[in-house]
Parts: C-alpha cells; sequence; structure tokens
C-alpha cells in the first residue's frame, strides 16, 4: 500500500510510509506461549481475602482457638489439596481479628465449621462473627503463613472513637489500619518463622486496632455473619432477560 501525489508534469512519484503508519502487528513467540501456559498451569485456584471479627468468651485460652483453626485447616485440606490457608489471627482479650488467604471453597469451608460448632454448642468459645469484607482475586498473599498473635497489653484510649464517627468512618480506619500492619508484617516477617509473636503491642503500637473497633463491629447489624451469608451464597439467582419478556403478555381464552 503507497500513496502518490501527482507532479506538475503529471507524472506519479509514491512516497514512502512512515513509521507511524505502517500496521503494528502483535507478535509473540514459542517462549511467551510456554511461561504464559505454566503460568496458569501454577495458578490452579483464584485467591481471596476475608476479614472477620468475633467475639470470644474471657476464659477462652489462646491455645483453644489457635488448636480450632488448625484442626479445621488441616481438615480442609483433605478435601482441597494444595489450597493452604495463610494470614493473620489477633487475639485480644475479648475478641479476635481475622485475615484468611485461600481459595473460595476453602473460605467456605471454614465458614461452614463455625456455622455448625455455632448451633450445636450453646458456649462455644467464638461468638457473634461478621464477615466485614472479602477481597476476590487478589493477584498476591500478603502472608506466606498462617500466624497468631496475642494482644497481652491493652492499649489505652482517651476517647471511643465509635461514639464520634460514622460506620462509614470506623469501617475506612479498620481497613486502612488492618492493610498497614499486614504490609508491614509481610516485609519484617521471613519464610519458615514462627511469626510476630505476642509482643506488637511494643513493635508496632500505631498499627494496632483499638478492641473497642472490634466489638463495635461485632454488633453492627449492617455486616453480615457466616450463617446469613452461606444462605445467601447458596440461593439461586434468577435473571430474566430482555428477550424472555413478551409484550403484550399472552392471554388465554
Amino acid at each position: 500500500m503507497s500513496f502518490s501525489v501527482r507532479n506538475q508534469k503529471g507524472s506519479k512519484r509514491p512516497l514512502p510510509l512512515g513509521p507511524h503508519l505502517l500496521l503494528q502487528v502483535p507478535r509473540s513467540n514459542y517462549l511467551h506461549f510456554q511461561e504464559e501456559k505454566q503460568r496458569l498451569h501454577l495458578k490452579k485456584f483464584l485467591l481471596h481475602r476475608m476479614f472477620l471479627v468475633a467475639k470470644i468468651r474471657a476464659k477462652a485460652e489462646r491455645k483453644d482457638v489457635a488448636d480450632y483453626y488448625e484442626q479445621v485447616f488441616q481438615s480442609v485440606l483433605k478435601h482441597h489439596l494444595g489450597e493452604t490457608v495463610t494470614g493473620l489471627l489477633l487475639i485480644y482479650p475479648t475478641s479476635i481479628l481475622h485475615i484468611l488467604e485461600s481459595s473460595s471453597d476453602t473460605l467456605y469451608q471454614v465458614l461452614l465449621d463455625y456455622i455448625d460448632h455455632d448451633k450445636d454448642e450453646t458456649e462455644f468459645f467464638i461468638q457473634q462473627m461478621k464477615i466485614i469484607v472479602i477481597s476476590h482475586n487478589i493477584p498476591m498473599r500478603l502472608f506466606m503463613q498462617w500466624h497468631i498473635s496475642v494482644i497481652k497489653v491493652p492499649v489505652m484510649y482517651l476517647d471511643d472513637v465509635t461514639q464520634s464517627q460514622s460506620l462509614k468512618e470506623v469501617i475506612t480506619d479498620f481497613l486502612t489500619q488492618t492493610h498497614k500492619l499486614s504490609l508491614y508484617l509481610c516485609k519484617t516477617m521471613k519464610v519458615g518463622t514462627k511469626g510476630p509473636g505476642d509482643n506488637l503491642h511494643q513493635v508496632a503500637p500505631d498499627l494496632l486496632l483499638p478492641e473497642q473497633i472490634i466489638k463495635y463491629l461485632c454488633k453492627s447489624e449492617e455486616f453480615m455473619d457466616p450463617a446469613t451469608f452461606i444462605n445467601m451464597y447458596n440461593r439461586p439467582i434468577h435473571i430474566i432477560l430482555d428477550s424472555e419478556v413478551v409484550w403484550p403478555a399472552p392471554s388465554r381464552f
């Protein structure tokens, strides 16, 4: 393809095309094809991140909470091989903050196990659990393992921020502080370590959420408990397409 112009003598002289007018065809090679194939093969499932808050009994031991979730994860892994759970469990004196990273099926089974215990046991040590947010199809994990940290020393606050802030402001502070803490632990913890330990109140006191915010979110009706979420998750969705709507409506004689 070429453009031509007529000069004064009537002759045609083709003009060369500039590089910006040439058709740019995306090119690939066999190496790129194999790398993409390997990447899709290694990514066996989509990764999701779930934020949970709950209250615990005052006499609940750290070992009881840790053993419970360890048993749940081992049971889930028997049916979902390779879908490991990573995250962080912060145990406050009367509440917990839990971050979980895994596949949707694994997170689904973790919620189901809690629902079964909550129904069968009248005094289950984890109560009033609420799902704050679930981030779908996240690009990477923030945690290489599942860690537990006990907040031993309560941090004193002059006033309760939940009394002066709206729910939107409280949840914004919750997500901001939790994300900052996760990034801090992601940068400081090495693979194979036991975790942040029980001195986070000394290492990163500014990144810890006040327990009053967790209690406030546990009582908030705007967030779903696991049972309500599972019922909505399993409920079929009926969508009527425009092509299915007939007008005028058919009538019977």
